[in-house]
């Protein structure tokens, strides 16, 4: 005999996709800096930065580290997906303000 399930296909594959969706985390530029200096993630897991720009001023999210470059318009926000990431530090910055934009991901 086989035993009654708790749960149904749909339950099963809404469990799957939530556990494959990237989690959230928020880099904020203001003043031509980015904030936080050092975002913490976990390692071995897929991510989304949400990258926004408080200044009026387009900026640039760039890293050679993580392979990525997009621009961020003033006031505007860009979405960036990551990962899985090795364990260790990525640095970044912005390529319009390199002198006061610079800020790292640490993936523990």
């Amino acid at each position: 005999m086989f035993k009654k399930s708790f749960f149904t296909a749909g339950a099963v594959a809404a469990l799957i996709s939530t556990a494959a969706q990237a989690e959230d985390y928020t880099i904020t530029i203001k003043d031509h800096q980015f904030s936080p200096l050092d975002l913490k993630v976990p390692a071995g897991q897929k991510i989304k930065v949400i990258v926004k720009n408080n200044d009026a001023t387009d900026e640039e999210f760039e890293s050679s580290d993580l392979d990525r470059e997009k621009i961020v318009s003033g006031n505007g926000q860009i979405t960036v997906l990551l990962g899985p990431l090795d364990a260790g530090s990525y640095k970044y910055f912005g390529d319009f303000h390199r002198d006061t934009a610079n800020g790292t991901i640490t993936a523990k």
